[in-house]
């Protein structure tokens, strides 16, 4: 499905179903370097069982045009034109890391237009190291390399635990490279850790939030450790926590957990 966002076509992948105006939707929004494809496991269910589904491509990636969004406050001014576009009032967010501060940030500044708010991954600040943050600029696959090495858990050693043909190492630095060369105007890959690491608004936006509030952290995850979601946590007015097993990259590593939290938060 594309809609027409400020201008740019954006891809939103509806798990194989017509929207349909009449159900709830849900909007999944992935993070730095990364597409709708990693939420395919999650959205396959949801578009299955009663909702709507867009798990888009953000601007600038995959298969979206436009410009990335070049700070958390500017990603979530394209969320409510998003919404607008699809002639939403009302979605549940649900966001992974770069996209879970994008939903946290489109929640506190559109609360009546978030049903429910699901942060996969989240931590605040969501500073990055310096070295990936210079990596991502001048050696992206160093980066890329990196980001992979601290994304996944020992769940999924080669060949991986999702069965034979499968290697989540691979195939996400595979993602990777591929969204990064979508863009050959712009690296999206510094560009959103940078806006990740000049985000200051986490705490404040969290207050504004009147959204039940679901926290999806990963118990081995090394890029957003739990502990770094905690000061998000206290400040949620309606907040619950769901810890699964797995790294960062929990939506492949441990995709029926996270799905398990997810279908038991979600309800229409």
């Amino acid at each position: 499905m594309e809609l027409s966002v400020n201008g740019s076509k954006i891809f939103c992948y509806t798990g194989g179903k017509a929207f349909d105006a009449a159900k709830p939707t849900a909007i999944f929004i992935h993070g730095v370097l990364n597409d709708h494809s990693v939420w395919v496991l999650q959205t396959r269910y949801f578009a299955h069982h009663g909702w709507n589904v867009l798990a888009l491509d953000l601007p600038g990636h995959g298969k979206s045009s436009g410009d990335p969004p070049v700070s958390v406050e500017a990603a979530a001014d394209f969320m409510l034109a998003l919404m607008d576009a699809a002639a939403l009032d009302k979605a549940a967010l649900i966001g992974h890391s770069f996209g879970a501060l994008i939903a946290l940030e489109t929640a506190a500044r559109a609360p009546q237009r978030v049903s429910q708010l699901a942060l996969v991954g989240a931590a605040y600040p969501m500073k990055v190291s310096p070295v990936l943050l210079e990596a991502s600029q001048n050696d992206p696959e160093k980066a890329i390399a990196l980001v992979n090495t601290f994304s996944h858990a020992t769940l999924a050693p080669p060949p991986s635990a999702l069965g034979p043909g499968t290697w989540l190492y691979g195939s996400s630095r595979a993602l990777m490279r591929r969204v990064q060369a979508s863009n050959p105007r712009v690296n999206v890959f510094h560009t959103g850790f940078k806006a990740c690491d000049s985000y200051a608004a986490g705490d404040a936006a969290m207050h504004k939030v009147t959204a039940p509030t679901l926290f999806v952290l990963g118990r081995q995850d090394q890029m957003t450790p739990p502990k770094a979601a905690q000061s998000l946590v206290k400040a949620a007015q309606r907040g619950t926590v769901a810890m699964v097993p797995g790294g960062h990259q929990m939506m492949l590593e441990a995709p029926e957990a996270v799905l398990a939290a997810l279908r038991e938060f979600l309800t229409p």
